[in-house]
């Protein structure tokens, strides 16, 4: 993938097209900001050299955000509030992914400080929604877009009309929710909230990253995701399942996959957030260890 400029606003691609464990980065010329340090270390370390980083931003809490973090330890971070405290300390970390399997948390603990370079960090000012930053090259609207995160941001940069929209990234695999409190009404308010703002350019954190334009149709296929496999798990749901049952159907992943720390944790944690959300509506209910479609 190529770097792309929009005015100020610099597009710098992550590792293998962004995907997982990388990201998509931007730099904003003039102001020396860097959003989410994920995507190229070699890059990142050039930027600081040859152009000036001032300060970082993270668009939200999660690794693979924060993988160059450590880059910059010395420069004031940015985040929001309520994605703030998972940087606090590891074990703060993996409890805001509702990591509760004694052994996962070890894979992750290793994962995190190895590959990551986890460390924890205090930020020096938190970003709100509904902020207006005057950067002197361009004007930043902060949105507030919980779902993904507690308190996952977007971007709006005004003049050149670009929209950083995060990790609602459109990808055919869909939104996740699997974090202790990451929110499915939340997400889809936040996906039709944003592709309602009146940007020309649309920057996500993985694969494609660079829509000119609005995505159009992939807004409504991104969100169709979630109803699709709210339908697969209802279909399995017309008898009784246990959890593990309904993990081991992996309905998200399509198939068993390894290492299971990171595969099975994600398929528990989204499947887990369907089945409340089922529940609530009364469309499931749980009868002792077992849920059953109802009706």
């Amino acid at each position: 993938m190529e770097e792309q400029h929009f005015g100020p606003v610099w597009f710098i691609p992550g590792e293998n097209k962004g995907k997982y464990p990388f990201c998509h980065s931007l730099y904003i010329e003039g102001a020396g900001v860097l959003i989410d340090p994920a995507s190229d270390r070699d890059r990142l370390v050039q930027l600081r050299e040859t152009q000036g980083i001032k300060m970082v931003w993270l668009s939200h809490a999660h690794e693979d955000h924060f993988m160059h973090l450590d880059l910059f330890d010395d420069l004031p971070l940015w985040i929001s509030d309520r994605d703030s405290a998972p940087l606090s300390s590891l074990e703060t970390f993996l409890d805001s992914y509702g990591m509760d399997n004694h052994d996962f948390r070890g894979y992750w603990r290793k994962m995190l400080e190895e590959e990551f370079h986890f460390k924890p960090r205090k930020p020096t000012q938190f970003l709100q929604g509904g902020q207006i930053i005057d950067l002197g090259v361009v004007t930043v609207e902060v949105l507030s877009t919980s779902g993904h995160t507690p308190g996952h941001l977007a971007f709006f940069f005004r003049e050149p009309k670009v929209l950083f929209i995060g990790d609602y990234d459109l990808t055919r695999f869909g939104p996740w929710y699997g974090d202790a409190h990451s929110s499915i009404e939340e997400t889809i308010d936040s996906v039709n909230r944003l592709k309602r703002t009146p940007a020309e350019v649309f920057l996500t954190s993985h694969e494609t990253g660079v829509f000119i334009g609005d995505p159009g149709k992939l807004w409504d296929d991104y969100l169709e995701v979630i109803q699709e496999r709210e339908r697969k798990l209802l279909d399995l749901l017309k008898e009784p399942r246990t959890i593990e049952e309904i993990v081991g159907s992996w309905i998200i992943y399509g198939r068993e996959r390894e290492p299971k720390a990171f595969f099975e944790f994600g398929e528990r944690g989204l499947m887990e957030k369907h089945l409340d959300r089922l529940i609530k509506s009364g469309v499931v209910v749980q009868k002792k260890d077992h849920y059953v479609k109802t009706g």
